[in-house]
């Protein structure tokens, strides 16, 4: 298993490496060819029949087949790899979400809050750079070959920022009509809060320093959007979360950005009331 997954890792450079030598007209001994694709082979036939063993055992345990492929192929692909995918392809389905004005996760009743506003210029810059480099190397590249792939990788670098916005407007944070809530980053990060874990929630402006997902000393945790966070909820008790790459965490104050926080702010509290209201009694 150690090993499969060790080749995994390897192959998919070791190729790339070799692909761009070859459209980039660079002479490889056709030893070298001769060899790497033998590699590729082992490789090949090593992951398939780790693959069989795996699905083969989940069997003979009982496990449907339906169910025991889909578990094998988690078991033999490194998890890191396995979310890295998972969140390309949440990305595209979003990004079709976006063509149509459709969101995710959106129950009736729920009231939703946006996160974009401090990214949006920015991944619209990024997405023009982008382009413009396109543009560029498709003029200045003479090598049809190299032309070709080199125009297909910008291309899909250029989709999957598209992608990547689209699924931050398509997923925003959502406040359920019992009180809960949901904080989410595009396809990266899903945070669910019960109505009975928040103990308060406010208004509360911050420039956190940090990456996307920011774990504190003191154990809470900051989602910052372009270096804000404008929303503090303090828990009744620790709650896990998954950061983008799959380990695990748990915080008991979660920091968070939405462009309107007082509304999000007042749609918690509001839940909350209509909670505690006492039922009105029968006539």
């Amino acid at each position: 298993m150690r090993a499969a997954r060790l080749a995994l890792w390897g192959l998919v450079p070791a190729e790339i490496v070799l692909a761009f030598l070859l459209v980039a007209g660079v002479r490889v001994p056709p030893a070298v060819i001769a060899v790497a694709e033998l590699l590729v082979a082992c490789v090949l036939v090593l992951e398939v029949s780790v693959l069989l063993r795996l699905f083969t055992a989940a069997r003979r345990a009982g496990t449907p087949a339906r169910e025991a492929l889909p578990g094998a192929v988690r078991d033999l692909v490194p998890p890191a790899l396995a979310r890295l995918l998972m969140h390309e392809l949440r990305a595209m389905h979003s990004l079709a979400l976006w063509l149509v004005r459709r969101r995710h996760g959106v129950p009736a009743g729920a009231h939703t809050a946006v996160y974009t506003g401090p990214q949006t210029a920015l991944m619209w810059g990024m997405i023009f750079v982008s382009v413009v480099e396109t543009i560029a190397l498709a003029v200045l590249i003479p090598w049809p070959l190299v032309h070709a792939v080199t125009l297909v990788i910008d291309v899909y670098g250029v989709l999957l920022l598209v992608a990547m916005h689209a699924a931050c407007v398509t997923r925003p944070h959502v406040v359920g009509a019992d009180g809960s809530l949901r904080i989410r980053y595009g396809a990266l990060f899903d945070l669910r809060i019960a109505a009975d874990e928040i103990a308060r929630v406010r208004v509360e402006r911050r420039y956190p320093d940090g990456r996307l997902v920011t774990v504190r000393e003191d154990g809470s945790l900051d989602l910052i959007v372009a270096g804000h966070t404008t929303v503090s909820v303090e828990l009744t008790a620790p709650v896990g979360f998954v950061r983008p790459l799959g380990s695990r965490g748990s915080a008991h104050t979660v920091r968070f950005h939405a462009d309107d926080p007082q509304a999000l702010v007042a749609a918690v509290r509001s839940a909350a009331e209509r909670r505690e209201r006492p039922a009105p009694e029968p006539a």
